[in-house]
């Protein structure tokens, strides 16, 4: 057993360094419950947050600073990099999307916000509002992840003596760190993995490094395109199969509308085409679909060949999400017009930093078109700190993912082999091996190699008989509890109670279950691990045991 947990409710997870992006939420079932019925109650105790949830702390000083420098009282802002950024945000604040949500929140006028320009070490733009509006507009920063990093912040608060406001134009001339040699490493180091192991080494790669785009988070790798696609196309978007949950709000809130195919299933498909063929008859665009493969939170590999083979009969383009996945374990980019990852997650592995990719591919029927329209309005927004962390850190990937790989299947395999036994608690175990759809992924895994052996993956969940097992093995679990993963330590967390605990029979249509857990296993020693897990179970089974023996299980 590995030692007891001690990290405090809020805090980030151990060695917890300064730009750390995890936060422990607490180690018991009922903080799950808390964080599911009023989550902005929980994570304003929070004292270090995923960095798209709120602000971090070093962010928070410099908008103060900002505002005291213009004597904005009764004010907020939220900062940016670009003006690009800013702008979207006034549209996300100021749109009709923003209605009333039984609490008071509306859009802003245009008179209520105003962006602003200023510099100290670097330039950046401040959209400022009343704070009474906050909720509203924050709803943009927390969803699609485009706003100044951490480590942008500190850097600046070490120049606050220089800090002055600017005109717009100043402001995007002077922007200079976010190009160096530390981009450039990344996106050549992506470019090998890509090219590693292909499935088809017949087949002459044309990929190259000018067509791989580094966005902030995983979630601006999917905004970014898909409001280039809004500008140009002004379509639909498609989701097929469930996601992360701001991946769907994100195609919800921005554009013109959005179909969902929660279940990816090969029904789903069927559906997907008699949509696609209808919207061809009424002339409605159709621009892009999105697919997570595999997918979060149950791990569901949709069947993305023929996803390829309906977006290039409706000329729509498909996007794929292989952040789960990994580029070491599986290779998409072929069925893909444009690949997305979170390299925030395993790439990075350190969870000290965010970021993400989008990967135009040079062999699709729409690259031409895509390549023409990704250059025209890619803003480049990685500082240059957080690219040197992310290359710094990126550089033992395929180890880390050799260990990720198999703690994953271990504690799978574990798992799998309790949900076999009737008498216990654990009902079933989602994860590419073991689950119905996994002959799609094991289509896409990569060959293996004298260096490399491709496998499944760091994520799974697991799913409880009911809520007092689920209960019981969640209180028991000695790992921290995080939204994250590819972490080098194990999380866990509740996703369907904290996400959906509000919607729980929407996310029932879509085998979305209160008594699912979801797992994101790290680099700890395979025993020590699976051995945690036992514990866990055990704890399970007898609340099980306890109830149908007519016990009180409290």
């Amino acid at each position: 057993m590995s030692a007891k947990i001690t990290t405090e409710f809020g805090h980030a997870v151990p060695p917890a360094p300064r730009h750390a992006v995890t936060v422990h939420m607490g180690s018991e079932w009922s903080n799950a419950v808390e964080f599911g019925a009023d989550a902005l109650s929980v994570v304003a105790k929070f004292k270090n947050a995923y960095p798209r949830t709120k602000p971090h702390g070093d962010i928070v000083q410099l908008s103060e600073a900002v505002l005291r420098g213009i004597g904005a009282t009764g004010r907020a802002c939220l900062l940016f990099p670009s003006l690009q950024s800013a702008q979207q945000c006034a549209e996300y604040a100021t749109s009709d999307k923003r209605k009333d949500d039984g609490v008071g929140k509306r859009p802003l006028r245009a008179d209520e916000l105003m962006i602003r320009a200023f510099v100290a070490r670097d330039p950046f733009l401040a959209v400022i509002f009343p704070s009474e509006l906050y909720r509203v507009v924050a709803g943009f920063w927390s969803t699609v992840g485009v706003g100044v990093s951490s480590r942008f912040a500190e850097a600046n608060l070490a120049h606050l003596g220089e800090l002055r406001q600017v005109s717009l134009q100043e402001a995007e001339a002077a922007r200079g760190h976010f190009d160096s040699l530390a981009h450039d490493t990344i996106r050549t180091r992506i470019l090998s993995l890509i090219k590693r192991a292909p499935l088809h080494p017949h087949l002459p790669s044309s990929v190259a490094a000018r067509d791989i785009y580094l966005y902030q988070s995983g979630m601006a790798s999917i905004y970014k395109p898909h409001s280039y696609m809004m500008d140009y196309y002004q379509g639909t978007s498609v989701l097929f199969g469930m996601a992360f949950m701001d991946t769907l709000v994100t195609l919800e809130q921005f554009g013109t509308g959005s179909k969902f195919f929660g279940l990816g299933s090969d029904e789903n498909i069927f559906e997907l085409e008699a949509y696609l063929r209808e919207s061809q008859v009424l002339g409605r665009k159709v621009q892009a679909i999105w697919v997570e493969f595999p997918a979060n939170p149950l791990l569901v590999c949709p069947d993305i060949a023929r996803l390829r083979k309906l977006a290039t009969e409706y000329d729509v383009v498909l996007g794929i999400d292989d952040t789960i996945g990994s580029w070491a374990n599986i290779d998409v980019l072929a069925m893909a017009d444009i690949l997305v990852t979170s390299t925030t997650k395993s790439f990075n592995g350190y969870a000290d930093a965010i970021g993400g990719t989008a990967i135009l591919n040079p062999a699709s029927h729409k690259y031409t078109e895509l390549k023409s329209l990704f250059d025209a309005s890619y803003v480049p927004e990685v500082y240059i700190d957080d690219a040197q962390a992310i290359e710094k850190n990126s550089r033992d990937y395929l180890a880390r993912s050799a260990r990720l790989n198999s703690n994953g299947s271990a504690v799978a395999e574990y798992l799998a082999s309790r949900a076999q036994d009737p008498r216990s608690a654990v009902s079933r175990v989602h994860y590419p091996s073991v689950n119905a759809s996994g002959d799609n992924y094991r289509r896409f895994m990569r060959p293996k190699t004298p260096d490399f052996t491709p496998g499944y993956g760091c994520v799974l969940s697991v799913e409880l008989q009911d809520l007092n097992t689920a209960r019981a093995f969640y209180d028991n679990l000695n790992v921290h509890k995080s939204v994250h993963l590819g972490a080098p330590f194990t999380l866990a967390f509740a996703y369907t109670m904290c996400a959906y605990q509000k919607k729980l029979e929407w996310a029932a249509q879509f085998c979305l279950k209160p008594t699912q857990i979801r797992i994101s296993v790290g680099l700890e020693d395979t025993q020590t691990l699976v051995e945690d897990f036992r514990i866990a179970v055990e704890a399970a089974d007898q609340a099980k045991v306890t109830a149908e023996e007519g016990h009180d299980p409290s």
